[in-house]
């Protein structure tokens, strides 16, 4: 016995879950989009099977098997009540390729096959059946109907970065840091993280304070090579700088984010520096001490020409230092002002939720939590923000995986009425545990060894073979770009008034209020995709 039913792409299906009476009746998409449905099913028995799709479109029909991960912390400390569950277990989330269309059909409660339909897409409306058979007979079928409007996405706007974590890719697959394999890896994830949207990557002129222990160090991922030339004089090397820029453009990076030059938290100490085979600076460097500003200066004088030469100045972006608080404004105001001091001209971002801090000057784009944006909205030229582990109340929107997935993608629209600038999440890949003590895996160890809520640390697991497998909440991130997308490609047709009311049709929409709703989420991109086919 076989019970199917389709669902939406928001639609997290549990064991437990009841199928739906009526299932999912269709969509509609543009051209170039990349849009998703579930078939979820019951079967009394662990079954092989075959999937079925029959339609016009089922060339560009790409399935997945949702498999379930564990999580066992499912909400922060202090959370708000939008959870599907604040209990630990587990989770729909590994989209795991199905090849050949064959599939397992497993027993035990409710299951799901994610379908993603994508590609160079031909106008028009087009059935889809999607049938699972075993032994030559179909146990059941289900269809709906996908309607293509015949316009394209307009190329992101957004600047986003999602940052990549290459020492978790060396450690997790056990290769040399910079060896052939290491660079493999490098291409695989930055082209999948580009895939879905990422267009701006953190890059690692020496190996990023972030997430590390007091007095412990993460990998050496450091891609300028110094040399000690003398009693505080050094040389550097800029050729591993230029592969990462050449490879993260042909991955489809435009934009890159340096990454911080004093330690998170409070821009007390230099991060890692190695030279000559030995560590320079680290925690044990004064951030405000003498030697460590004539290193910086020496950098920036060899640095700025290659930048230049890359034709990547006017797309460059520098980081002082990670999550700030008000007491650290004395360490960040001199580690600020001296980056601006060495790197005139270019702009400096970082993560922090103060307003004093732009306030006084000492960074060019504040880039505040989404739970900490208010004073932020309509006083500064460029808004940007970013969520990590802390934001999990007052509803912002979020990624855990006890989340609701309208949780996660209700983002696009929110950065549309907001105009954001940017966007920013600390994780593509942290396998590694909280303040990166050890390594994690992360298909059994979902929250950095208890530090965060399950689903926080990454969005991506890592294939066997070298590539990325993809979670759930990468793909439904990436639909709540394309909703910013297509209301932007309206704005252009109608105006930017007419396209807010119809986003704002129940009511006005803020980054902690919207309607909790996937069917709000739905209808209220079908109603964009409506006046977009009109107004062709």
């Amino acid at each position: 016995m076989c019970e199917l039913k389709l669902v939406s792409s928001l639609q997290k299906v549990f064991p437990e879950t009841r199928l739906p009476r009526r299932g999912f009746r269709g969509f509609s998409m543009l051209q170039n989009e990349r849009s998703a449905f579930q078939a979820a099913y019951r079967v009394a028995a662990d079954t092989p099977a075959e999937l079925r799709i029959d339609s016009p479109l089922a060339a560009f029909v790409r399935a997945y098997q949702v498999a379930l991960i564990p999580g066992s912390v499912a909400a922060p400390r202090v959370s708000d009540g939008y959870y599907l569950t604040k209990a630990g277990g587990l989770f729909p989330d590994l989209l795991q390729p199905v090849e050949a269309g064959q599939v397992t059909l497993f027993s035990g409660g409710s299951h799901a096959l994610w379908l993603e339909v994508s590609g160079d897409l031909p106008a028009g409306e087009f059935p889809m059946t999607v049938s699972l058979a075993a032994r030559g007979r179909v146990l059941a079928s289900a269809s709906l109907t996908v309607s293509v409007i015949g316009a394209q996405l307009p190329e992101q706007q957004l600047i986003f970065t999602n940052w990549l974590h290459t020492d978790c890719l060396a450690v997790r697959y056990g290769v040399e840091v910079f060896s052939e394999p290491y660079w493999q890896l490098v291409e695989s994830y930055l082209r999948r993280a580009c895939e879905f949207g990422m267009n701006m990557v953190l890059t690692p002129l020496f190996t990023p304070p972030l997430d590390t222990e007091v007095g412990g160090e993460r990998p050496t991922v450091q891609l300028v090579d110094v040399t000690v030339t003398g009693p505080g004089k050094y040389g550097f090397s800029f050729e591993k700088l230029r592969r990462w820029v050449a490879l993260a453009q042909q991955c489809g990076i435009k934009y890159f984010e340096i990454a911080h030059f004093f330690t998170q938290w409070g821009a007390e100490h230099a991060p890692k520096v190695m030279a000559d085979g030995k560590q320079i600076f680290g925690w044990d460097t004064d951030a405000r001490g003498p030697e460590y500003a004539a290193f910086l200066g020496q950098l920036a004088d060899a640095l700025i020409p290659q930048l230049d030469r890359l034709g990547i100045r006017d797309r460059c972006f520098f980081h002082v230092s990670d999550e700030p608080e008000a007491a650290h404004i004395p360490a960040y105001q001199a580690a600020s002002a001296l980056i601006h001091r060495c790197f005139p001209g270019f702009p400096v971002i970082d993560a922090l939720s103060d307003f004093d801090f732009y306030r006084r000057g000492l960074v060019d784009t504040p880039i505040p939590a989404n739970d900490h944006i208010g004073p932020f909205i309509g006083n500064v030229p460029r808004l940007w923000t970013y969520y990590c582990c802390a934001q999990g109340a007052h509803h912002v929107s979020n990624r855990f995986f006890a989340m609701p997935s309208q949780r996660n993608r209700v983002l696009g629209f929110q950065l549309y009425k907001y105009r954001a600038t940017g966007f920013l999440h600390w994780a593509f890949n942290f396998w590694f545990s909280q303040f990166s003590r050890r390594p994690v895996d992360p298909f059994t160890e979902t929250d950095a060894g208890g530090g965060f809520p399950a689903g926080d640390a990454f969005v991506v697991y890592p294939g066997p073979d070298g590539t990325p497998l993809d979670s759930l909440r990468l793909h439904v991130f990436y639909d709540g770009l394309q909703d910013l997308g297509a209301c932007r490609l309206l704005e252009s047709k109608i105006g930017r008034a007419k396209t807010l009311a119809l986003v704002q049709r129940w009511g006005p929409i803020t980054f902690s209020h919207y309607p909790h709703s996937s069917r709000w989420q739905l209808r209220t991109r079908e109603r964009i995709n409506r006046a977009i086919a009109k107004n062709l």
